[in-house]
């Protein structure tokens, strides 16, 4: 079977099929004419499970918020720098933190770390953050975010723990 120059190869991998698909996004986008400060002046840390969309959930729209994601959502020191330059060079004011029911965080613990520098003969620079307890590490990583010298607005941290099975946001409050 021959390929022409004009039809493309059939996707191999989930990458290739991404490029397609965006190559068809492209093809009909419209520059919305919008910089990169976030309209509502908030940023969200949350999980990158798969399972969470946030723009749907929180009803945002492009360009409302900035977005920070990682491994449970958790407040590590380059969420930190991530908020520093959102706070600083982009503007925004409000932080909204955002763990989730049956998070793999849950079930993996801090030995994740030793198994990795075992495997591969290099100890990560990086702790693991798992955690048994959302509503407590909501409080850490909103203490974490409030107590930064980087940070200049945390008057407006406020943690959520979203149910992966209602889509409800259950809201956590901090320490007294």
């Amino acid at each position: 079977m021959s390929t022409s120059a004009h039809s493309p190869a059939p996707a191999s991998t989930v990458t290739d099929r991404l490029v397609e698909a965006n190559g068809r996004y492209a093809a009909d986008f419209k520059d919305p004419g919008m910089d990169a400060k976030p309209v509502l002046q908030v940023a969200v840390v949350a999980c990158m499970d798969a399972r969470l969309d946030l723009h749907k959930a929180l009803g945002l729209a492009l360009g409302d918020c900035h977005t920070i994601r990682n491994a449970g959502g958790v407040v590590t020191d380059d969420v930190i720098r991530s908020l520093a330059i959102s706070q600083r060079a982009l503007g925004t004011r409000s932080i909204v933190l955002i763990h989730h029911t049956g998070c793999g965080m849950e079930s993996i613990t801090e030995e994740f770390r030793q198994e990795l520098e075992h495997e591969v003969g290099q100890r990560p620079s990086w702790a693991v953050e798992a955690y048994t307890d959302a509503d407590q590490d909501v409080r850490q990583s909103m203490q974490r975010a409030r107590t930064s010298p980087f940070l200049k607005h945390t008057d407006d941290v406020r943690g959520f723990v979203f149910d992966v099975t209602t889509g409800k946001l259950r809201e956590v409050l901090p320490v007294s």
